[in-house]
């Protein structure tokens, strides 16, 4: 059985850091592409960046420069290191795994955690 639990997620004031975490069990996550999404009250879900099984990395434009997606093969776990944090990224935060990369950037990944909340206060 899959299961992605994320973690570290909290509120912080704008120009403040968060790591968050998600640690995989049931796969071997860098067999897959894996992915963090977020969700604001009220809109759609979003993809953030994503990672694939050869370690490349894809970002959203208004968090390039600003978030790191990485992962841990050893711990099984992937993060995403988010600095210069703005109002508008509080949301809530989900990891997703998924064999093809379109599909998951697409929002359709076989697996997804709960999420774990981010707010960012001005």
């Amino acid at each position: 059985q899959v299961q992605l639990v994320e973690s570290g997620g909290g509120s912080v004031q704008a120009g403040g850091s968060l790591r968050l975490s998600c640690a995989a069990s049931g796969l071997t996550h860098s067999y897959y592409c894996m992915g963090w999404f977020r969700q604001a009250p009220g809109k759609g879900r979003e993809g953030v960046a994503t990672i694939n099984s050869d370690g490349l990395t894809f970002y959203e434009e208004s968090v390039k420069g600003r978030f790191t997606i990485s992962e841990d093969n050893a711990k099984n776990t992937l993060y995403l290191q988010m600095n210069s944090l703005k109002p508008e990224d509080t949301a809530m935060y989900y990891c997703a795994a998924d064999y093809d990369l379109s599909k998951l950037w697409l929002g359709r990944a076989d697996y997804w955690g709960q999420g774990t909340q981010v707010t960012v206060s001005s």
